[in-house]
C-alpha cells in the first residue's frame, strides 16, 4: 500500500477507529469471556460439552490473536493521528478485517443461538447486566412499589 499522508481526515479516522477498538471490541471480548463462555459451559447438562468447550476456546484464541494484531495496528494508527505518514503492509488491514469478520460469524451463526438455547432468560439478563456494567450503561431498577401507587 506504501506510505500515505496523515491529513486531517486521516487523523480523524485514525483516533475513531482507536477508540472503538480500545473500549467497545475490548469490551466485546471480556462480555464472552467473563460472562457468556462461563455461564455457557455451566449450562451444558444436556449439551455436547465438546462442542461447546471446542467453541469457547477457539473464540477465546481468536480474541487473543485479533488483540495482538490490533495492537500492532494502533502503532501505526497511532502515528497518523499524531500526523506522521505510515507504510502499511499490502495485506495487513485487509486480514485483520477478514479474521474480524469469521469471528462475528461464528459468534452468530454459533455462539449465540447456543446461548438462546441453553440459557435461561434471568441467565441471560444477568450477563446482559454484567455486559452493561463494564461499559457504565446502568439502568435504573424499576421500583415496583412506586409503580403500585
Amino acid at each position: 500500500m506504501g506510505e500515505h499522508g496523515s491529513d486531517l481526515p486521516a487523523q480523524e479516522t485514525a483516533l475513531s477507529v482507536m477508540r472503538y477498538f480500545d473500549s467497545a471490541a475490548q469490551h466485546h471480548h471480556q462480555d464472552e469471556e467473563i460472562d457468556l463462555f462461563p455461564a455457557l459451559l455451566e449450562s451444558m447438562a444436556g449439551s455436547d460439552p465438546v462442542c461447546l468447550r471446542e467453541l469457547t476456546d477457539s473464540l477465546t484464541r481468536d480474541h487473543v490473536e485479533l488483540e495482538g494484531r490490533w495492537r500492532a495496528l494502533r502503532l501505526r494508527l497511532e502515528r497518523v493521528a499524531n500526523g506522521n505518514p505510515v507504510t502499511w503492509s499490502k495485506h495487513e488491514v485487509p486480514n485483520f478485517i477478514g479474521q474480524y469478520e469469521r469471528h462475528i460469524e461464528r459468534e452468530e451463526a454459533e455462539l449465540l443461538p447456543m446461548a438462546q438455547r441453553l440459557l435461561s432468560d434471568s441467565e441471560l439478563d444477568r450477563i446482559g447486566l454484567a455486559m452493561r456494567t463494564r461499559r457504565g450503561a446502568f439502568e435504573p431498577a424499576l421500583d415496583t412499589k412506586a409503580d403500585a401507587t
